[in-house]
């Protein structure tokens, strides 16, 4: 049979052993230890402690259920129940509604879609459309939840650049048809997922494309035009609302 050659451990093993044995009756720091035994940061400020001893304390122990309860619930995050589904929020009916939280909102609305048109009439010669119907459903989630997740600026144009240049990519490969509006919108959705950066009404514009033949001129130059770059002007135009509702309130 033949032998194995074995290799002695270095000196800096050799000492960090000697430090976690010695760890044991000593107060050296978790973060040092950590870091001389095994040369990288594994320390943690949620659980700083003295010494090894400290962590096999039932107070250290019941702390760690604690936080690691809070951390796991918060990352799986259930969905209401069925019923809970088709009753309107509670938090939303308990806050008093003033006139000005309707009026400032559908103001905006009429400004965004009124400055899209009138864009329209300007760029048709070059066969540019910026009041298309995915802006309908941006406008609603910037004027009337301005604080939501959809309503991020990271989430919008991340989500509004994504998509399109999706659904350009599924007309070239898939041509327009079912298998094209499939793989696209499975795409986006999963863009998003992976982005974090949810937006649904991106998800409707490779749909868009791939039925609007007044689209396909564009090819990626879609990515900017309409979406992207009428997402800009209705950011200002929530800048505005958001302002009007939180100082004219009536």
């Amino acid at each position: 049979m033949a032998m194995v050659p074995v290799t002695p451990l270095p000196p800096l093993a050799l000492s960090g052993l000697h430090l976690l044995r010695r760890n044991t009756t000593t107060a050296t720091p978790l973060r040092s230890l950590s870091r001389r035994f095994l040369g990288l940061y594994t320390y943690n400020k949620c659980f700083e402690c003295k010494s090894l001893s400290q962590m096999r304390s039932p107070a250290f122990l019941s702390r760690r259920r604690r936080v690691s309860t809070v951390v796991s619930s918060a990352g799986n995050l259930t969905a209401p129940s069925w019923w809970e589904c088709w009753k309107p929020d509670k938090k939303a009916v308990a806050t008093p509604l003033l006139m000005s939280d309707v009026i400032w909102p559908a103001a905006g609305a009429f400004a965004a879609m009124a400055i899209l048109g009138r864009m329209d009439q300007m760029l048709s010669p070059k066969g540019i459309s910026m009041s298309v119907a995915p802006l309908g459903a941006v406008s609603a989630i910037l004027f009337t939840t301005p604080s939501a997740p959809a309503a991020r600026k990271y989430n919008m144009f991340l989500a509004q650049l994504g998509c399109a240049a999706i659904g350009v990519v599924a007309f070239s490969v898939f041509g327009s048809g079912w298998l094209a509006r499939s793989v696209a919108l499975a795409a986006s959705v999963a863009f998003m997922v992976i982005a974090r950066a949810n937006h649904p009404p991106a998800a409707s514009l490779p749909l868009m494309f791939i039925d609007g033949a007044k689209f396909h001129h564009l090819n990626f130059w879609y990515t900017l035009f309409p979406g992207a770059a009428a997402c800009v002007i209705l950011c200002l135009l929530q800048s505005v609302v958001c302002y009007m509702k939180d100082n004219i309130k009536f």
